[in-house]
């Protein structure tokens, strides 16, 4: 997979946005769960279209990109030199290099313990971690 500079800074910005919150409860798995599922949904599904960059931006996919949403201003603002965007930005650079392996067993999806979104209903998760369940809506690679 090419992967550009804008790619990987998305990545680490949608795992900061999504994860930072888990970090101190589950480590570096939360970081890397989020970004199994941001390259799982680009190996599937004729849903989720275009580069790692695309995928993340897509509208309410990822909440942190929601302009309405806490966690979007906070991404806009990490700089590099912050200790936990480092972090996400090198979970995001090892994900997508394939250097990590896929925690999540394959997810494309999941949402927080405190919803259920319409999605989810009847689904069963594939793990839990943290305060996250993780599914696989997509079984098919199709790149």
């Amino acid at each position: 997979m090419f992967v550009t500079l804008d790619d990987l800074d998305t990545l680490a910005r949608t795992i900061y946005g999504e994860a930072r919150g888990e970090f101190p409860k589950t480590g570096i798995a939360a970081l890397m769960a989020v970004a199994n599922v941001v390259l799982n949904r680009s190996k599937r599904s004729p849903l989720w279209k275009g580069t790692v960059r695309d995928i993340c931006l897509q509208p309410k996919q990822f909440s942190c990109w929601n302009m309405q949403d806490p966690n979007f201003r906070l991404l806009q603002n990490a700089t590099r030199g912050e200790k936990v965007f480092d972090l996400c930005w090198n979970v995001a650079q090892n994900v997508l290099e394939e250097k990590w392996p896929d925690i999540t067993k394959g997810a494309d999806h999941y949402h927080a313990l405190s919803v259920t979104p319409s999605w989810a209903m009847g689904k069963i998760p594939l793990i839990a971690l943290g305060g996250h369940l993780f599914y696989q809506l997509y079984k098919e690679n199709v790149r």
